[in-house]
């Protein structure tokens, strides 16, 4: 899978609610309102399906996102602490 390769599986999962999730679903949840008010609807009583399906996207898509972010966050320390481990000699610690 392009968006999550397989070596993420080893991480934990971040929490279900988590603050791209509630993010997302929001943002999902006003573009359906918005959608009923350009389009002269009521508001909120019109349209609770889409709705609830839009919150229900962007919260999967959030939930995925910060998967992916947390991913990258695991990659780039991997790298770093590596490149410590192979380059003590300039990471000496400081004599006090």
């Amino acid at each position: 899978m392009v968006f999550l390769p397989d070596e993420s599986r080893s991480l934990p999962p971040p929490p279900l609610v988590n603050k791209g999730s509630i993010w997302l679903g929001f943002t999902g949840w006003v573009a359906a309102m918005l959608d009923n008010g350009f389009n002269h609807r009521p508001v909120i009583r019109s349209g609770v399906h889409r709705q609830i399906l839009f919150a229900t996207v962007g919260w999967f898509v959030g939930y995925y996102l910060v998967k992916r972010m947390e991913y990258i966050h695991a990659k780039q320390d991997r790298e770093l602490f590596e490149y410590v481990r192979h380059h003590p000699e300039d990471f000496k610690a400081a004599g006090i």
